[in-house]
């Protein structure tokens, strides 16, 4: 089955690059020549040892294919200017079916000699660039150079931040996911008329509770939050008789950055379920008691599966958030990807090139989880996110 399956794939793809090898594209002259200005100002940079065009057999060759294109593309600018009218365009040299079709054909000769370029001079003009950064004795003064070789010489700390927030991430999106499947519960209840006083206390003061600590949580930064279940975490164990030796081994950072990360999302979490439940049909539950079940198991059985369900992508953003906004757990002295990048900038005194370099990271981490999330929604038949908003 998956082999008739790739086979189909890989047939529909084979149709794919014939149909557009054969279309008649719009803009050919236009496209393919900035396509080849391109090229030819790589061309003039100094080769890498790399490099496979540096041979000037092959760079004669090169400059004069694009030479020649120049040229081609110089007389059909030409043609157009003096023939402006498109009725008396359509009668020139440059609109008949077969020189469309050497137009195409060179076109794609130019593409292929611009890819080819590229590799040559962008592509492993770079990774030499990178070896020879990273192998420096001390830090380079280019802007790139500076960054691969700082990321190099601090490789272990980039990973040890990278691992960290990772970890952050995940471990502290599945601990909130619980905590607001209880929030949540907490946050719906509403008192019945055949609930006693103390039961309806009990919903009044639990939904009450659960609307507070949304409310405040959504309302304040996390790291206003973060400085303030650190020291109150290390206040609470310091009161024990604890020395701050021990309770730094207790109450580490990390353990404060999970705790930290947990509680924020833990409230996001309960509003993107809220969200869910309410957005199902509300004749769900009168079908589930219609048929016996209770008003507990018509919520836990019927309701809260397909509430969860229209809550996935929410779910799903929520990781990519915690990725991005652990940032901000390096103020309580967390060593995420931030701290390891505060830490590089106090060795080198090079701000840009390692907050640059921070950057890129985070994009690639929120890029990869966004896709990843993406299939695991569409797996489970729900709308995949299409967005990535921030909680701060």
């Amino acid at each position: 089955m998956n082999a008739d399956f790739a086979a189909a794939e890989k047939k529909t793809l084979s149709r794919r690059v014939k149909k557009f090898l054969s279309a008649d594209h719009r803009y050919v002259f236009l496209g393919t020549s900035a396509l080849a200005y391109f090229a030819f100002a790589l061309l003039q940079g100094a080769p890498s040892r790399y490099s496979f065009l540096a041979v000037p057999a092959l760079d004669l060759a090169a400059n004069a294919v694009l030479g020649a294109w120049f040229v081609f593309a110089a007389a059909a600018l030409v043609t157009k200017l003096t023939h402006w009218a498109p009725e008396r365009y359509a009668a020139t040299w440059a609109c008949t079916d077969r020189m469309r079709k050497i137009e195409k054909t060179c076109a794609y000769i130019v593409w292929a000699l611009v890819a080819l370029v590229v590799l040559d001079r962008a592509v492993l003009g770079f990774v030499a660039m990178a070896q020879d950064a990273a192998a420096a004795p001390t830090a380079p003064d280019g802007f790139v150079e500076s960054a691969i070789y700082m990321m190099a010489a601090s490789q272990s700390m980039y990973v040890r931040g990278i691992s960290t927030t990772i970890e952050l991430a995940v471990f502290g999106t599945v601990i909130a996911f619980f905590l607001a499947l209880l929030m949540v519960f907490l946050r719906i209840q509403t008192p019945n008329r055949k609930d006693n006083d103390f039961v309806k206390f009990l919903k009044i003061v639990g939904s009450g509770f659960a609307s507070l600590y949304s409310t405040v949580v959504r309302g304040t930064p996390m790291m206003v939050q973060g400085l303030i279940i650190y020291t109150g975490g290390f206040l609470a164990f310091k009161s024990t008789g604890m020395t701050t030796t021990e309770v730094t081994h207790v109450w580490t950072t990390f353990i404060a950055g999970l705790v930290i990360i947990s509680l924020n999302s833990t409230a996001y979490i309960m509003e993107a379920l809220r969200g869910g439940i309410e957005a199902v049909d509300p004749g769900q539950t009168e079908a589930a008691r219609s048929l016996g079940l209770s008003q507990w198991q018509a919520m836990t059985k019927v309701v809260f599966p397909q509430g969860v369900r229209n809550a996935i992508p929410a779910l799903s953003n929520e990781v990519v958030i915690n990725i991005k906004d652990s940032s901000v757990l390096s103020v309580v002295g967390v060593f995420d990807l931030m701290f390891a990048t505060t830490s590089v900038v106090g060795i080198y005194y090079k701000q840009m090139p390692a907050y640059i370099l921070a950057a890129l990271i985070y994009l690639l981490l929120t890029y990869v989880a966004t896709r990843l999330l993406a299939r695991l929604s569409r797996a489970l038949t729900a709308k995949a996110p299409e967005a990535v908003p921030s909680s701060n």
